[in-house]
């Protein structure tokens, strides 16, 4: 068996998700190979697409080069998106349909025997793979953009008011009518593929393929994403605080992004409750990107971003509780890290995070989006943390998010598929 992974890149929480189950296919002595557009690490039979499966001519694909040596250079620049440009600020990424890519051009594709999509924006084009493709494909589902009019998430709220409530987003005239556009292109070419095997990662997915008019007749199965346990795993709290300079008398309440200027992450809902926290034992501590405000309160540490696992191991370990504000997520890697290393989690009710989190077993969802909410869900955690039991959290997390258990889920599924 020689499953073909391909993602957009190597870098992120779906190309992550997806390197992880390439090492554990590896580890199980299957011939794994994942197809990247850009790679930006070297890792084990990760492989940059070759610019000979460029859909275009000689002329085209030299010009195309020639534009990605000046664009490192600062010497050229693609003119924006036209309706990517007007869109909202704050809105997640939007992607098209097409590509100038032939992924079934490309060698590892001719050599495997069956094909595992991942996040695959800007690097699919749903016209000429799917009227080429010969071969099973799995598509794993980390958003909703292969199936969507474009968004990657359908994102309900844009922004915050006054009271800390969630703000909805209205969609414009020309939102809706390029989103028509966009499934019009998918559905043609979805319309004769029988061939299509769709993995998703939480049951809020599969409620989403099941209304989605492209997806819904899909055959589905549930695999949420697995961690390495012998990464993640809790460590001595005082050790992890001497080593990250935390105060050992503190309960310490971590968050995480990779970006804190995405508002789908939620960072203003917990700035505000962070403010609203009277308790003067309490350390805030944030690990991520982009933080460009920093808050001038005495309870609050930031550690930058940390690209390490085994080290985010041990910021997790050093926390008391992780809080995911997020306003709509799949199955946040995040979460799976924080309980897999014995730390409770407290988040908003939405997406695949629900299927996470167990209300006082390994953490707590609140009442509703909202920064009173969100407050009253940290202190209610800070009234009984000595509740959590760290190795019961992480007894449950094992169980249900152990790499083995993805890993042996998709090798049953690619088999069932060539045999």
């Amino acid at each position: 068996m020689k499953p073909l992974l391909i993602n957009t890149f190597d870098v992120g929480g779906a190309a992550n998700a997806c390197i992880r189950l390439h090492k554990g296919l590896m580890n199980n002595n299957i011939d794994s190979k994942v197809l990247v557009k850009e790679a930006s690490k070297n890792f084990e039979q990760v492989h940059q697409i070759s610019i000979t499966a460029l859909q275009s001519s000689l002329r085209t694909k030299i010009s195309k080069k020639s534009k990605n040596i000046l664009g490192e250079l600062n010497l050229y620049s693609e003119k924006p998106d036209p309706f990517i440009s007007q869109r909202s600020f704050g809105l997640e990424m939007f992607s098209y349909p097409n590509s100038d890519y032939d992924l079934t051009a490309s060698v590892l594709y001719k050599e495997a025997t069956l094909v595992n999509l991942h996040w695959v924006a800007r690097f699919l084009d749903y016209p000429s793979f799917f009227k080429k493709n010969t071969k099973p494909v799995v598509w794993t589902l980390h958003d909703q953009n292969p199936f969507s009019g474009g968004d990657h998430i359908n994102e309900e709220f844009l922004g915050i008011d006054e009271k800390g409530l969630p703000i909805k987003r209205k969609l414009s005239k020309i939102e809706r009518k390029v989103f028509k556009e966009n499934l019009a292109i998918k559905k043609e070419a979805l319309q004769p593929i029988d061939n299509l095997n769709l993995v998703v990662l939480s049951s809020w997915m599969q409620n989403e393929v099941n209304k989605s008019e492209l997806f819904s007749n899909y055959n589905t199965t549930l695999i949420p994403n697995g961690l390495d346990s012998t990464i993640f795993k809790p460590s001595d709290k005082n050790f992890c605080r001497e080593l990250l300079d935390i105060p050992l008398d503190k309960k310490v309440i971590l968050f995480v992004s990779d970006l804190f200027s995405r508002q789908l992450k939620g960072f203003e809902f917990m700035k505000r409750a962070m403010l609203q926290i009277k308790n003067k034992d309490v350390l805030f501590l944030s690990v991520g990107g982009g933080f460009d405000e920093p808050l001038n309160n005495n309870n609050h540490k930031h550690i930058g971003f940390i690209n390490d696992e085994k080290l985010m191991s041990v910021v997790y370990s050093a926390a008391d509780a992780f809080v995911i504000p997020s306003l709509m997520d799949n199955l946040p890697n995040t979460v799976m890290e924080s309980i897999m290393c014995g730390t409770p989690v407290i988040g908003f009710p939405v997406g695949g995070i629900k299927d996470m989190i167990k209300d006082n077993l390994n953490g707590h969802l609140t009442d509703e989006i909202s920064v009173a909410s969100l407050a009253d869900g940290i202190n209610d955690f800070l009234n009984k943390s000595d509740s959590f039991d760290t190795d019961a959290i992480r007894k449950d997390a094992v169980e249900r998010y152990d790499l083995s258990i993805q890993v042996n889920a998709y090798i049953n599924l690619y088999q069932s598929l060539i045999t």
